[in-house]
């Protein structure tokens, strides 16, 4: 499997530098000891890709775009279909690489319509996503003139997904996603001038640690962007599912937004703002033929969708900006 660490360079004389000398070393280590049992399959896929040219690249509109239709053959486009496929289940999206649609399970696009108008303008700086599955909000950011984003999840499939996509749009854009998670990052970075945490709380045992680390992880006056799940309430109320929430094993804490608030103040965040509270709908996270299994709507009561199959409140998420 190639490597490409060119991009690592440019930024040893930031704060970042302490960490990224590491970085290739430390990366490689978690491909050689913890690989996934098909991670030879998924390189395969990747491999059988085609070699076609780039007419166009499009982070600015939903779809993430390489190339266009008349780029490429009806059958060379079934042939990247079929190879992609091998990369199943697509989460985060869409998608459109020459003319061929990943209709992903979560219209991702909408998300970040919500947050774009909010946000710190990213042009020139140096940002973290925290939990990026294969990347997609990473182009988003690219095209908004961020100097470098670096995503991070341990799922591999994900990276190998953002792997067979950058395969389409090469690797001069300033997008790296690696196999790691938060707490693989040296603590007290205070490197990075936006951090995204999205769809990451939840599942940590301890909200107030993945917090700590998210504002190490910042410089002074670095803008934090977070978005969980909560529940409606007051100061002080959080849901602690005690089986699964909506059919997912490990949601640990969903607060109500005043208690998430009092959080990110207790971890030293300041100019505290919720930008969106809104309700996840099925046609924002569906299955799809690029995401075949169970989505929302399998999730809730089909006698009250405003609950979920074990009676908690239907999914509601919160996207909030702090800064460090």
């Amino acid at each position: 499997m190639k490597r490409d660490w060119h991009w690592i360079g440019p930024l040893l004389e930031t704060p970042l530098g302490r960490w990224l000398e590491k970085l290739p070393e430390q990366v490689e280590a978690i491909w050689r000891e913890r690989s996934h049992g098909d991670l030879a399959r998924w390189q395969t896929a990747i491999d059988r890709l085609p070699e076609l040219p780039i007419s166009q690249a499009v982070f600015d509109s939903a779809r993430v775009t390489a190339g266009s239709a008349s780029d490429c053959a009806d059958k060379t486009r079934m042939a990247m279909a079929e190879c992609l496929m091998q990369l199943h289940p697509w989460r985060k999206g869409p998608y459109e690489l020459y003319g061929l649609v990943i209709d992903t399970e979560w219209r991702s696009d909408w998300k970040w319509d919500r947050l774009r108008p909010h946000i710190q303008p990213l042009s020139g700086r140096l940002v973290l996503d925290v939990g990026c599955g294969n990347g997609y909000h990473g182009w988003r950011m690219v095209g908004e003139g961020a100097r470098q984003v670096i995503g991070i999840d341990p799922t591999q499939l994900f990276v190998m997904q953002f792997r067979a996509i950058r395969h389409f749009l090469g690797s001069r854009y300033p997008l790296q996603v690696l196999p790691l998670a938060m707490q693989d990052l040296p603590a007290n970075l205070q490197g990075f001038d936006t951090v995204f945490s999205m769809g990451v709380l939840y599942h940590r045992r301890s909200p107030f640690a993945h917090l700590a680390e998210l504002k190490g992880a910042l410089r002074k006056g670095g803008e934090l962007v977070l978005e969980t799940l909560v529940i409606e309430g007051g100061e002080g109320e959080v849901l602690v599912p005690e089986g699964r929430y909506a059919k997912m094993r490990n949601v640990w804490f969903m607060p109500s937004v005043p208690t998430l608030v009092s959080w990110l103040r207790r971890t030293g965040f300041s100019g505290i703002r919720l930008i969106d509270h809104s309700s996840t709908t099925p046609e924002e996270q569906r299955s799809t033929d690029w995401m075949r299994f169970e989505s929302l709507s399998h999730y809730l009561d089909p006698e009250d969708p405003r609950r979920t199959v074990e009676g908690h409140p239907a999914p509601q998420r919160a996207i909030l900006l702090a800064r460090a």
